[in-house]
């Protein structure tokens, strides 16, 4: 018999000796964790254990979602991938699964986006309208600039030229959202 089974052979006596102490329905749980080497970890547990109550009772103890692990990190990959898919309208988890929650919301995101990005490039078609009258009324925008821009005393110079520079930010989120 090699060192480990013996090793998996004792520890199991023991906890087999550990659980008739034990209060009734509880259970038990023994984990070795070897650093750097997960492939020699060793986990023994009872029948009918309920890893989420282990969980629970470690995070009782003082174990935290900060700090970095790969559960944590797979599990925020899944969250980022339902996000990311409800947003394409695509793949959606099964019936109850956690994940559908996420993909709601991503999908409910892109929506609103969608929505926002229309009503954007409506507004932005008015604004421009608004920009060519006012141009037509109101010289050169260098003009404009020179003698007070937003300030300047006559009301269409100062829409021309406050439409001017809005039409730039408006026009590059436009860009941005659909390219």
């Amino acid at each position: 018999m090699s060192a480990v089974q013996q090793f998996h052979e004792a520890a199991n006596d023991s906890l087999v000796k550990l659980s008739e102490l034990c209060p009734t329905g509880a259970k038990l749980a023994l984990v070795i964790v070897t650093p750097g080497e997960p492939e020699r970890d060793i986990i023994l547990e009872d029948q009918g254990l309920d890893r989420n109550e282990v969980v629970s009772a470690l995070r009782r103890r003082g174990l935290s979602i900060d700090g970095d692990n790969a559960y944590k990190r797979d599990l925020l990959d899944c969250v980022v991938g339902a996000l990311s898919t409800g947003a394409q309208n695509s793949s959606p988890p099964p019936d109850g699964h956690w994940g559908q929650r996420f993909w709601d919301i991503g999908r409910e995101e892109r929506a609103s986006s969608e929505q926002l990005l229309k009503a954007l490039t409506a507004l932005t078609q008015i604004a421009g309208e608004c920009e060519q009258i006012a141009s037509n009324y109101s010289g050169t925008i260098d003009g404009i600039f020179e003698h007070g821009g937003d300030d300047h005393e006559d009301p269409s110079c100062a829409i021309f030229h406050r439409l001017y520079y809005a039409m730039f930010d408006a026009r590059a989120a436009i860009t941005k959202a659909t390219t």
